[in-house]
């Protein structure tokens, strides 16, 4: 088990470059639009929501050199495409070519959101699988951490260069990542499913159970994947259409929280609460805490407690924090109650949607369209974050006087969550991924 725990480790920071690239652009998001004089709309276009199109573009494509290469080699590149982005972003001496370099920045992000949730899937047990697949996101909110606490310390290092080292910095853990990572074993599910190697996919099963039930485990994908060999369906076969429907449903609700837009924009918010530019950074930074240490609740509930009820705490979380939040701006309660309304908000994030997404999409999906299977999922999550984070500098400029409406639609939105969370979303704690798809495949019948 320490070796399963080990690779998952490594693969999970694929997450801590995710979260650090996404949320860095938070701290020069003013700088560079007082450097470049950006309209609101080329701003969010070009500045804050290019890497989130090129996110989609990893995410929607992310499945093809995960089937290709291998989830191992496509998690090696994704690595290098984050240094390259780090480096030629805070290089840019002018907005198309800072834009070029986030977007492929972001085509890391969106691979890694495909191929690490599966990796760790497809390595893990059923008893250990929810809070393997958490690490990957507890690594995705230590790189936020890390984002804003870094951006905080280069405030003023560099003058008016302090966004280039803010998004630069990012190079170097992205280059210990490539180098980690090559030491990582390719999946089993892969090597049987892919590359034909059973002899390798066995030493591998070996490494993570003991030898009775290894054999059992190869036994099972074996016999699995011969029963879908014969059909050649899309994920849009109708046969696969509940994991789908849930896939785009579970994604879609995710953005729709306000939770990317919160995060992108959270020291331009606290500013227009009243709090200045150094001390909503550092608000930032307290956010960043209250997403990591509910993300460690999160990992110690998800396989206790089940993906459902994580999911049912955080959509009473979310409608209570976003309509204080709007309450908090539409009365002018002042910036302590705001704050804690956020926190209360980040805190049923962690806990909720945050700790499920990439861990119930890897298992929802047949082992023969997974790699599909997940960049639909986390393409359709990527979609809406690019939307909304292109839209949020129109949307703060229109409602600058009280963005009230804003948080109240956030709101509504999670409503409408509980609802799919109550009546919809099914359980798949303690479930092998062989067994999650004999019961997806019965119940979408």
């Amino acid at each position: 088990m320490n070796k399963v725990r080990n690779w998952s480790l490594t693969v999970a920071v694929a997450g801590f470059l995710f979260g650090f690239d996404t949320v860095v652009i938070s701290g020069a998001n003013l700088p560079i639009k007082e450097l470049w004089h950006t309209t609101p709309l080329f701003h969010g276009i070009f500045i804050m929501s290019m890497a989130l199109w090129g996110t989609v573009l990893g995410s929607l494509l992310g499945g093809i050199p995960c089937d290709k290469w291998g989830r191992k080699k496509t998690l090696f590149w994704i690595g290098i495409l984050f240094l390259v982005s780090a480096i030629g972003s805070a290089l840019a001496p002018n907005p198309y070519i800072f834009s070029f370099f986030r977007f492929i920045g972001g085509i890391g992000v969106g691979a890694s959101s495909v191929a690490a949730p599966i990796y760790i899937s497809e390595i893990s047990t059923p008893e250990n699988r929810g809070k393997l697949g958490t690490l990957f996101q507890f690594n995705i909110v230590f790189g936020i951490l890390i984002a804003f606490f870094s951006n905080y310390l280069f405030e003023g290092f560099g003058g008016v260069n302090d966004w280039r080292w803010m998004i630069g910095i990012v190079a170097l853990p992205a280059l210990v990542y490539s180098l980690i990572v090559t030491q990582i074993p390719d999946s089993p599910r892969w090597l049987i499913l892919k590359k034909r190697d059973d002899t390798t996919a066995m030493n591998v099963l070996e490494m993570i159970y003991n030898k009775e039930d290894a054999l059992a485990n190869f036994n099972e994908i074996k016999k699995d994947l011969l029963e879908d060999s014969a059909f050649k369906e899309t994920i849009f076969s109708y046969k696969y259409k509940l994991p789908v429907i849930l896939a785009f449903l579970l994604a879609f609700f995710n953005q729709l929280s306000g939770i990317n837009f919160i995060l992108y924009y959270a020291p331009e918010i606290l500013e227009m609460a009243g709090l200045g530019s150094k001390e909503s950074l550092m608000n930032s930074i307290l956010i960043g805490f209250t997403n990591l240490i509910f993300t460690l609740a999160g990992m110690r509930l998800i396989d206790a407690l089940g993906r459902k009820q994580l999911m049912l705490i955080g959509s009473i979380g979310y409608i209570l924090s976003l309509g204080m939040v709007a309450l908090a701006f539409l009365n002018n309660l002042g910036p302590i109650v705001l704050m804690v309304s956020i926190l209360v908000f980040i805190a049923s994030h962690a806990i909720g949607q945050g700790a499920v997404i990439w861990v119930f999409i890897s298992e929802i999906f047949p082992n023969n369209v997974r790699a599909n299977g997940q960049s639909f999922g986390t393409g359709i999550h990527w979609i809406f974050a690019a939307l909304i984070t292109l839209a949020g500098p129109v949307v703060i400029d229109l409602f600058k006087e009280n963005p009230w409406p804003i948080f109240a639609f956030f709101a509504f939105m999670m409503v409408l969550q509980l609802i799919f969370v109550l009546f919809m979303m099914p359980e798949t704690k303690g479930l092998s991924l062989e067994d999650l798809e004999h019961k997806m495949l019965s119940n979408g019948k």
